[in-house]
């Protein structure tokens, strides 16, 4: 007989570890400028004045006296996002550069669509939402120049949940150049009632939206302490700022009160019922606190607002399913959270998988959830414990049973 409580047990554990590791760890920044001096590098021809003769490979026994290395130099893009009539997006929308399939955050548009950055520069101040799709970050870390020849062939797009976003291919660019990349057009996806930014910030009056964009200034600061004062002050003057209660209560988050967090999203909901941000931290405090009603609500509804969310949220919804017994739902929002999670960011959402099937009695599909979980997550604490249920399940199912 398989030990299937011991999977389940095993797995629980090791699920609720990942998700409080993941809680309140995302923060929303603005837009990044380029610095004023261009760090790393040599810009101009003598870039590798410095270079050491002794460190560059030679080839003897091809004629080739010495290979010498591109050299990567600061190159600057900027442009513009539009929605499909030519309004301008909220504030926030991620840029991003896909290369060879890999895609990184480069930076935010400002409150006039305008973005600006140094591509693959420390652009650090990019961070996701609970709401957002958060963008997958392969290949090397941050850089301080780029090969002039690499960015040929790559696009620039915007992400905003719930619109789909044209790209421009980039040519070859040189330091030099003029950064202007031109306009970005996204277009409202079909099904998609939600928004991530609120109707009602258009109606705020002076006063409140400066204190407002203070707030959200700490928070880029981590001065948790001091973004609640302001946003406090924000949503005083003008209580309908819904998006003000989501900043405040990701503040509260940041100082573990988690009531008045709560209380702050819920808020926002009640002004702006399709603004889906709030939903999302609502269900991350709810999976903090182990409460799974709260959280199937709360991700339902999210889902049911905009299907295009971070995979995080559909597993959060077969987390929350599994343990209310829910074996059919939890099964379809963690088979959802696996497509979502095209680049195993998450190998957790298999081994919750794993668990699912290995419940409803389906050893094979478990299995091959476990060996999945285990290729992406080789390293993982609870290797060793996965290692042999996958093993006790191959044996049965050898066996026949």
């Amino acid at each position: 007989m398989i030990r299937m409580q011991c999977v389940r047990a095993v797995a629980i554990a090791a699920i609720m570890l990942f998700l409080c590791s993941f809680s309140f760890g995302q923060q929303q920044g603005g837009q990044q400028a380029p610095p004023s001096q261009p760090q790393g590098g040599q810009q101009g021809g003598n870039g590798g004045a410095g270079r050491q003769p002794g460190n560059q490979p030679t080839f003897p026994d091809r004629g080739i006296q010495q290979q010498v290395p591109e050299i990567s130099r600061p190159i600057y893009l900027s442009g513009s996002v539009r929605l499909s009539d030519g309004t301008v997006p909220p504030a926030n929308v991620v840029i991003e550069r896909v290369c060879n399939g890999v895609i990184r955050p480069e930076a935010y548009t400002d409150s006039k669509g305008n973005f600006s950055f140094m591509v693959g520069g420390q652009n650090s101040a990019v961070f996701a939402d609970a709401s957002v799709s958060a963008p997958t970050i392969n290949g090397p870390g941050p850089q301080s120049g780029i090969n002039e020849r690499s960015l040929t062939g790559c696009e620039i797009r915007a992400n905003l949940p719930g619109f789909l976003s044209d790209s421009i291919i980039l040519g070859f660019r040189g330091p030099l150049d003029d950064p202007e990349i031109g306009v970005i057009h996204l277009q409202r996806l079909a099904n998609v009632e939600g928004y991530t930014f609120s109707i009602t910030t258009a109606l705020a009056p002076k006063d409140a939206r400066r204190l407002y964009e203070k707030g959200v200034d700490s928070m880029k600061k981590k001065k948790w302490a001091d973004a609640e004062r302001d946003l406090s002050k924000s949503v005083q003057l003008y209580p309908k700022y819904a998006v003000a209660w989501y900043e405040l209560g990701r503040s509260y988050q940041q100082q573990k009160k988690f009531d008045e967090a709560n209380h702050a999203h819920l808020e926002a909901i009640k002004v702006d019922s399709k603004f889906i941000s709030p939903y999302g931290e609502l269900a991350t405090l709810a999976v903090v606190q182990q409460k799974w009603d709260d959280v199937a609500q709360y991700t339902s509804l999210m889902l049911k607002l905009n299907p295009y969310v971070v995979p995080e949220i559909y597993f959060y919804s077969a987390v929350a399913n599994y343990n209310l017994q829910n074996l059919d739902l939890a099964e379809r929002r963690a088979r959802e959270a696996a497509k979502a999670d095209a680049q195993h960011r998450i190998p957790r959402i298999n081994h919750l998988l794993g668990a699912i099937l290995a419940d409803k009695h389906d050893y094979k599909g478990a299995a091959e959830s476990l060996q999945t979980y285990l290729k992406y997550s080789p390293n993982a604490k609870d290797a060793d414990t996965v290692k042999q249920q996958l093993a006790e399940m191959e044996k049965a199912l050898a066996e026949g049973r």
